[in-house]
């Protein structure tokens, strides 16, 4: 008797809590919207099986010594997301943005996103039941660059209890890049703006694409150096792709080296998807303050686009390639795309979107860049 009570202390059963039983449902969630929904599948489906394997009672797999606690290691010291920074870099293109560089000032429009999310979190102080420190509300914000790698990494650095949550909201609001951003635009553009035809951008050689990341590089190195992290995996990662002498290391970076990184990435946030650090008052505000930033971002590029239009009147840019400021590569430029060609099906705005979308993704590295230095 004694037998088999201990043996039916030691299974799951007996030692299952009601928060770890909500947190395997949110598992389950995130693995349903991955695999059904195709939201952001390459994250949210090591992240749900992650949240499902942390929280299985005994097993102790996220616990010291356990096999997550050990993947957790890559992102506490930053190495995952700046691999998958560089991985990033090898698949961008800056041909469109060095094309037309006033795309340069709609990315970072759209990063107005992120500091109103800083001051929002602060703001949500003033209810019961939550308090955010200054580090935690400048992980927060940058849930409205729509930046995964980003939010990642600022969140190991100034917040690593709220990692679960920052990341799950991140990677929640870019899969719904395609609900979120069109209404948005279409209520702040007219139908003229959207019909809007911009010139074929002209054509970037080889040698400007070589020396823009060097360039890049030096200038965060003198200016920001917080951000060299982040800019510099990036920049890396471009040049791999552009110098055209090493494409076995460009090919690598593309693939083989991001894949295997996301998946241990994804199971590492899952692993903080543990009931006593997810299922708080918290965590429903990043929730929400991340559809609040997300949206305030895409407006904010918007806004620019037609600001820079009323100054430039004589050559107008589509002010719809403004929401692609955001960081979610390349789904926004998608987006702008798709609702430019329900004007005008013979309107392809993707190249021209593709500009602001990365200088977007510079944008949101520069930002958690200054928050870095502000707080560290």
């Amino acid at each position: 008797m004694d037998g088999l009570i201990q043996l039916w202390a030691t299974t799951g059963l007996s030692n299952f809590q009601a928060g770890q039983a909500v947190m395997m449902m949110v598992g389950f969630g995130l693995l349903y919207l991955a695999i059904k929904k195709e939201f952001e599948p390459l994250l949210l489906l090591p992240i749900g099986f992650g949240a499902v394997l942390s929280n299985i009672p005994v097993a102790g797999i996220a616990e010291e010594g356990g096999l997550l606690s050990y993947l957790y290691l890559g992102i506490k010291s930053g190495i995952f997301p700046l691999l998958i920074f560089m991985g990033v870099g090898a698949m961008t293109d800056f041909g469109p943005m060095l094309a037309n560089p006033k795309t340069l000032l709609l990315g970072a429009a759209a990063q107005f996103g992120i500091f109103g999310t800083l001051f929002g979190a602060l703001a949500l102080n003033l209810l019961p039941g939550i308090h955010f420190t200054f580090k935690d509300a400048a992980a927060i914000a940058i849930i409205g660059g729509a930046d995964g790698p980003t939010s990642i990494y600022v969140a190991s650095k100034l917040a690593p209890e709220l990692l679960g949550a920052i990341a799950v909201a991140a990677y929640s609001y870019m899969a719904l890049v395609p609900l979120i951003q069109p209404p948005i635009m279409r209520a702040l553009t007219t139908e003229d703006e959207r019909l809007i035809e911009m010139a074929q951008l002209r054509h970037v050689s080889r040698l400007e694409k070589i020396i823009f990341p060097g360039i890049l590089l030096l200038l965060t190195a003198m200016l920001l150096p917080s951000a060299a992290p982040l800019i510099g995996m990036f920049c890396l990662g471009n040049l791999v792709r552009e110098c055209g002498v090493v494409e076995r290391l460009s090919k690598t970076a593309q693939n083989e080296l991001i894949n295997v990184v996301t998946i241990f990435l994804g199971l590492s946030v899952g692993s903080k998807l543990s009931a006593d650090q997810f299922l708080r008052p918290e965590t429903l505000g990043i929730l929400g303050l991340g559809a609040v930033a997300f949206s305030f971002g895409t407006a904010s590029g918007v806004l620019m686009a037609k600001l820079m239009n009323a100054i430039s009147p004589l050559n107008k840019i589509n002010p719809l390639i403004g929401a692609a400021g955001v960081s979610a590569v390349p789904m926004s430029a998608r987006v702008a795309n798709k609702v430019g060609q329900e004007s005008n099906p013979h309107n392809f705005l993707l190249m021209h979107a593709m500009g602001p979308n990365v200088a977007g993704v510079i944008g949101s590295a520069v930002a958690a860049g200054v928050l870095l230095a502000l707080v560290q």
